[in-house]
């Protein structure tokens, strides 16, 4: 079963989606688990993305704002945290009193990661006390893998996505300012870059900016 969820993990552009499907499999895979979540980290920050319920939601954010909890941990010091008494787990007294409070009694999370980046955190809840077993961190660590792996490919996907947009919009800029001004595609690069650094914005905002402002003018 696990590997007929994995293939379904193929990475895509929109990073949202492929976390979306991450939090469905998980839940559907891993035994007990009743309720999951994602927190990807970025530039140093982490954030909750497709959360299965509001209560994960509160919860993920929780660890994220205090840096407490399995969660956290689970990104920045060992790969893998489980608990089983989530209330009066001393090694995160302020998140557990919340999770307690929220109808949690047992975590599983696991560092989402590959060989060159770590990409955020699998985070795993369920109601019952004890509810994760070797087998089921067992399940939950082969998972975690293949889901690092879509997502980091679905990250690179978007990234690559979003380079060739920058480069079709400036290159568009381009062409605007040479029919207008006669210039070489070197000096209207150099005016846009001007331009921008002027406005004390990015280069792509600046192209995408002239590109706007022509079709508003010009409709035809």
């Amino acid at each position: 079963m696990l590997s007929e969820i994995a293939r379904t993990l193929e990475p895509e552009p929109d990073v949202e989606r492929m976390v979306s499907n991450i939090v469905a499999a998980a839940a559907a895979t891993v035994p007990s688990a009743d309720q999951a979540g994602v927190s990807l980290l970025e530039r140093g920050e982490m954030r909750s993305v497709a959360p299965s319920s509001d209560v994960v939601a509160k919860l993920d954010r929780l660890q994220h704002d205090i840096g407490e909890g399995p969660c956290v941990d689970a990104v920045f010091t060992r790969p893998i945290y489980r608990t089983g008494d989530i209330a009066n787990d001393r090694r995160w007294p302020r998140f557990g009193t919340a999770a307690a409070g929220a109808g949690v009694a047992s975590m599983l999370a696991f560092r989402l990661f590959t060989s060159t980046t770590v990409v955020g955190a699998l985070n795993l809840y369920s109601a019952k006390p004890d509810a994760f077993d070797e087998e089921a961190e067992r399940v939950g660590e082969l998972f975690a893998a293949h889901a690092a792996v879509a997502l980091a490919g679905s990250r690179g996907q978007a990234q690559l996505h979003s380079a060739l947009q920058t480069r079709d919009v400036i290159g568009m800029a381009k062409g605007i300012l040479m029919q207008r001004h006669g210039l070489t595609p070197d000096q209207t690069f150099e005016m846009l870059v001007e331009a921008s650094q002027h406005a004390n914005v990015k280069l792509r905002d600046a192209a995408e900016w002239l590109v706007g402002e022509t079709a508003r003018l010009d409709p035809s």
